[in-house]
C-alpha cells in the first residue's frame, strides 16, 4: 500500500516530465519514434525470452523437476513486457532490465526475499 502513491502519482509525473524534456531537447517526432521503437523492440524481446523460458520450464517438468526458477523468470518477463508497452522512458528502462537475464537475477532475488519474508510473517502459508 505504501508503494501505491509512487506507482500512481510519482512515476507518471516523472514520465511526463521526461517526455516533455525529451521532446524539447531532441524534438517531438524523434521522441515519438523512440517510444514506438522501444515498444516494438520490447515486444520482440519479451516474446523471445518468454518462449525460451517456456522451453526451459517444459524441460524441467519432463525431467521431474519443479520449474520454480522458470516461473520467476516468466513473471519478470511478463512484467518487463508490460512495462515496455507503456509509453515512457522510465518504464522502458525498467522493462528492459527485467527482460535481460543478467539484470533479471536482481529482480528475482528481491522477489524471493519478499516471498520468504511473507512466509516467515505468516502472510503466506505453504500446504504440503
Amino acid at each position: 500500500m505504501r508503494y501505491l502513491f509512487i506507482l500512481i502519482i510519482a512515476i507518471p509525473a516523472a514520465e511526463i516530465g521526461l517526455l516533455l524534456f525529451s521532446g524539447k531537447t531532441i524534438g517531438v517526432w524523434p521522441t515519438l519514434l523512440l517510444i514506438i521503437l522501444t515498444g516494438v523492440i520490447g515486444a520482440y524481446l519479451a516474446k523471445r525470452e518468454g518462449l525460451q523460458t517456456i522451453r526451459k520450464a517444459q524441460a524441467q517438468l519432463q525431467n521431474g523437476q519443479i520449474p520454480g526458477e522458470a516461473v520467476l523468470d516468466g513473471i519478470c518477463i511478463l512484467a518487463g513486457g508490460i512495462l515496455l508497452l507503456l509509453p515512457g522512458f522510465i518504464t522502458d528502462i525498467s522493462g528492459f532490465l527485467m527482460l535481460f537475464p543478467p539484470t533479471r537475477r536482481v529482480f528475482k532475488f528481491f522477489m524471493i526475499n519478499s516471498l520468504r519474508k511473507r512466509i516467515q510473517r505468516g502472510n503466506i502459508k505453504i500446504i504440503k
